[in-house]
């Protein structure tokens, strides 16, 4: 029939050029949410097995990278869900955002504190230095709401690390 054609059926080996091209950026953004190195590792592992076995149910929407990051944010928040209460991660290190710098405890802390789609553009904007149209796909929403939520994002940090400082 004329116009209904499918996407031609996701590979294994579209999912592996994937994972080998940017596997350090899915760790990275992987253990700014989990904020632990193991469970990073897992969650990256577990997030791209997930893809594999469910490569079939890729509508072709949009790209395989953003499809790969909405499964590994989604992978990371099941695991932070699973996480038992009240254990949280021994790390003494800063985590290092994208563009090198340290992040500190307070700023930490006030990334935390953000509604949950503020808190993930963050992420995947300055841990796993995505565009606004890679970010859009990953979470399911519009480029404009990406920017929106970024600037709402930005202003409660501002915000907040004001109150920090007095």
């Amino acid at each position: 029939m004329r116009g209904t054609s499918n996407p031609s059926p996701l590979t294994i080996s579209a999912i592996e050029l994937v994972y080998d091209r940017g596997y350090r950026r899915f760790l990275h953004l992987a253990e700014a949410m989990v904020h632990d190195e193991e469970t990073a590792h897992d969650v990256v592992q577990d997030g791209f097995a997930h893809a594999i076995r469910g490569r079939h149910d890729f509508r072709g929407d949009g790209s395989v990278e953003g499809w790969l990051w909405r499964i590994i944010v989604n992978t990371a928040k099941s695991a932070l869900r699973d996480r038992p209460s009240g254990l949280t991660p021994a790390s003494d290190e800063l985590a290092i955002a994208s563009n090198g710098h340290a992040v500190d405890e307070d700023v930490r802390a006030v990334v935390a504190a953000l509604p949950e789609r503020q808190r993930l553009v963050l992420f995947l904007r300055y841990y796993a230095d995505l565009d606004y149209r890679r970010i859009a796909e990953a979470l399911e929403i519009q480029p404009g709401t990406v920017g929106a939520t970024l600037n709402q994002a930005h202003a409660a940090v501002r915000h907040a690390l004001k109150e920090v400082v007095q």
